[in-house]
C-alpha cells in the first residue's frame, strides 16, 4: 500500500500543496471506488423500491465530498464553515430501506479518504466494505421475520382472556397487545397486536388458527415496512 501512496505522491508540487493533477486522480480514484460501491449496491438490493436516481447519488456524494475533502483538509475555518452550510441542506425523499443509509455513509467515507490522498485506505475500505455487505446479503446474516401488526375481530360476548395465547406460542416469537377498541356499534372488539412470526410461520395458517378462535371474524395481517 505505501507503494500505491508513492506512485501517487509523485505529482505533488515543490511547495508542499497539491497540484490540479492529484485533485483529478482523487476525483477518478472516488468515481472508480463508488462504482465499485454502487455494483454492490445493485447486487444485493432486498428492498421494494429499487432507485438509479440513488445509485447516482451515492457516487455524486463520493466524488463531492472529495473535492470538499481537498478544500478544507489545511483550513479548520473553511471546514467549519461547509460543515454549518451542509447542515441547512436537507434531503425530500424518505429513504425506503434502512441499509440505504450504510451505502450512503459508506460512498461518503470513501470519498473523504481519497479526497485527503489516502488512496490506499480508500481502496482497502471499499473492497473490505463491500465483501462485508456481500457475505451479509449472502448467508442471510440476522434473517428473520419483520414485526407485523395482526388485528382480530372478536363478538363482544366472547371470552376475550388468554384468548389467542396458545396460537401465539406456536406461531410467533413474540407478541404485544397495542390497542383495544369496539366496533360495529359496540358489539365487537378491535384487538391490535404487534407480532413477529416464526420464520417458519405461514401468514395463511396463522390466520386460520385465530379464524377457529374468534368465530370466524375479520384478522388482519399488516406488514409494518408496506404502511405509507
Amino acid at each position: 500500500m505505501d507503494m500505491i501512496n508513492q506512485f501517487f505522491s509523485l505529482n505533488e508540487s515543490a511547495g508542499g500543496g497539491h497540484s490540479i493533477w492529484m485533485t483529478l486522480l482523487a476525483l477518478a480514484v472516488a468515481t472508480i471506488l463508488s462504482l465499485a460501491i454502487t455494483k454492490v449496491y445493485t447486487l444485493t438490493f432486498t428492498g421494494d423500491r429499487y432507485s438509479q436516481a440513488f445509485v447516482h447519488t451515492i457516487v455524486m456524494l463520493s466524488v463531492i465530498v472529495s473535492v470538499v475533502m481537498n478544500v478544507v483538509s489545511d483550513n479548520a475555518g473553511v471546514a467549519f464553515g461547509l460543515f454549518a452550510i451542509f447542515s441547512l441542506i436537507r434531503f425530500r425523499s424518505a429513504v425506503t430501506d434502512v441499509k440505504d443509509i450504510a451505502y450512503i455513509f459508506f460512498g461518503l467515507c470513501v470519498g473523504m479518504t481519497s479526497g485527503l490522498y489516502q488512496f490506499d485506505l480508500a481502496i482497502l475500505l471499499t473492497v473490505f466494505g463491500s465483501a462485508v455487505f456481500f457475505l451479509l446479503y449472502y448467508f442471510q446474516y440476522g434473517k428473520g421475520k419483520d414485526t407485523q401488526i395482526l388485528k382480530v375481530t372478536v363478538p363482544e360476548n366472547l371470552n376475550h382472556d388468554h384468548l389467542l395465547e396458545d396460537i401465539f406460542a406456536e406461531y410467533t416469537l413474540s407478541h404485544k397487545l397495542r390497542k383495544v377498541e369496539t366496533t360495529n356499534l359496540g358489539t365487537m372488539i378491535l384487538y391490535t397486536f404487534a407480532i413477529r412470526s416464526k420464520n417458519t410461520t405461514n401468514d395463511k395458517e396463522l390466520l386460520d388458527s385465530i379464524r377457529t378462535k374468534n368465530a370466524n371474524l375479520k384478522v388482519s395481517i399488516t406488514y409494518l415496512e408496506n404502511e405509507e
